[in-house]
């Protein structure tokens, strides 16, 4: 384009766009980053870059009590969890590339997708069609980085769907060389004898069955250097009391990851799993944890309080990208300091 030009470049209306709409959804963490300060001349930090006291980077409990039907929208919480919105800054680390995420809406889906817009890759966003509201803000905030984004609502609990689900985001994204499965149920019983056979069964499709199902589908699409990065936690290591039937899906979901890297080395395709430990996502506040727990949840870390889907962004970009090309089979544990796994 012509330098002296007054007619604006794609660049800038999407540049224009992603402002509008990461101040729109921005969390408080980043007036405490130190973002853009600096000594006059010297280098810039930026969210990313500055140093800062994990202890106080982000909200610590009390928090209220919050109860939403599951499954739930970031947008109703309250402090309203911190996707990376403002504070991931990209550098073309996956430029090129296409991802399919599912859970993508909110969460740590949510702060893979946009972390994965930034570093230049095409989205694919899974979720269930009640979770709309928070799949708009992601979706725009892709299309705001000039990365196509793609929403694919619908329920992962079904097989056919899922089949469906790979064949389109390889369709409208023109390939897939990312498969995060990281969509999530989880619901609190204190005693087994009120967990029942239909949650149970709910669990296991949604964690464990359609992980199976996606990468099933997603295999013959995938070339050598692609990669699959499933969502376990910190629970199929130390497993809560109330939590049996997603603890054990997660314990499945570390097997399923490291037996399945074995079996794809050869085609040069490398899967790992994150496992968190507390984070502030709608998963805690729909059932995930009983109301009371949500007013301390996180406070028994050694940090002292829950992470911030931003957190685990930079992490699902690395397993990512070309610069974990050694790693796979691998659980990275990012729990607070618990030591898991």
């Amino acid at each position: 384009m012509d330098e002296k030009s007054t007619t604006p470049s794609r660049r800038q209306v999407m540049g224009g766009v992603a402002t509008g709409v990461a101040a729109a959804v921005a969390a408080p963490a980043l007036a405490q980053s130190g973002a853009g300060q600096g000594a006059p001349g010297g280098p810039q930090t930026t969210p990313q870059t500055a140093m800062r006291d994990p202890t106080t980077a982000y909200p610590k409990p009390p928090f209220p009590r919050q109860p939403q039907q599951a499954p739930g929208l970031a947008s109703k919480m309250t402090p309203r969890p911190d996707h990376g919105e403002r504070s991931y800054r990209g550098s073309g680390r996956l430029a090129g590339r296409k991802a399919l995420i599912t859970g993508g809406d909110s969460g740590i889906g949510r702060a893979a997708a946009i972390a994965y817009a930034r570093e230049g890759a095409d989205v694919a966003i899974n979720y269930l069609p009640v979770e709309e509201p928070d799949a708009r803000e992601v979706i725009a905030l892709i299309r705001a980085e000039g990365r196509k984004g793609v929403a694919i609502p619908g329920d992962i609990r079904d097989e056919g769907f899922c089949r469906q689900l790979v064949a389109r985001a390889a369709r409208e994204l023109g390939g897939l060389d990312i498969v995060v499965n990281n969509a999530g149920k989880q619901q609190s019983v204190d005693r087994i004898e009120d967990l029942t056979t239909e949650q149970f069964d709910a669990t296991f499709k949604t964690n464990v069955y359609a992980m199976f199902w996606i990468t099933k589908a997603a295999m013959p699409l995938l070339q050598p250097g692609s990669a699959i990065i499933n969502t376990a936690s910190v629970e199929a290591y130390s497993p809560g009391k109330s939590l049996l039937d997603y603890a054990q899906t997660k314990a499945s979901i570390v097997a399923f990851t490291k037996g399945l890297a074995k079996q794809v080395a050869q085609r040069g395709i490398r899967v790992n799993a994150v496992a968190p430990g507390p984070y502030w996502t709608p998963l805690q506040v729909t059932g995930g944890q009983p109301q009371d727990k949500i007013v301390t949840f996180g406070q028994d870390t050694p940090i002292g309080r829950p992470g911030q889907p931003a957190e685990l962004g930079p992490v699902y970009v690395l397993l990512a990208s070309a610069e974990a090309s050694d790693t796979t089979g691998q659980v990275y544990g990012a729990s607070g300091g618990t030591g898991n796994p």
